[in-house]
């Protein structure tokens, strides 16, 4: 049996809060430290979305109980303070991340068909 949730249960996920897509998309393609996914959610949002470390902790808390992302050592520079600690997206958690865009794009499409959306400027 693997050992990540079966769909079915993935789907009991959505949906997300800001905080916790905004973290699986930053580990979606890196492992992080802390610290690098709070600046990486700042960066990629221009500010929009700021993760106080409360927030990010107490989310990360429940990303790892949930079998969603490991905390991983194989992806510590030499060098680094020995106290960060890096995290993995696990299979489960970019299946839950790709369940939440597609959330998302129906509700986009949902919103257009109701002339909801942003006109262009």
């Amino acid at each position: 049996m693997p050992d990540y949730p079966r769909r079915a249960s993935l789907s009991s996920h959505l949906p997300l809060t800001v905080p916790v897509f905004q973290i699986l998309l930053s580990l979606s393609d890196q492992d992080l430290h802390g610290y690098a996914i709070i600046q990486d959610v700042r960066e990629r949002t221009a500010g929009e979305v700021g993760l106080t470390a409360s927030t990010l902790y107490a989310a990360i808390k429940r990303l790892l109980d949930a079998g969603l992302i490991e905390e991983t050592e194989s992806r510590k520079p030499s060098g680094d303070d020995p106290r960060r600690r890096y995290y993995r997206i696990r299979p489960a958690g970019l299946q839950v991340a790709r369940l939440e865009v597609g959330r998302l794009e129906r509700a986009v499409k949902m919103a257009g068909q109701k002339k909801l959306t942003p006109r262009k400027a």
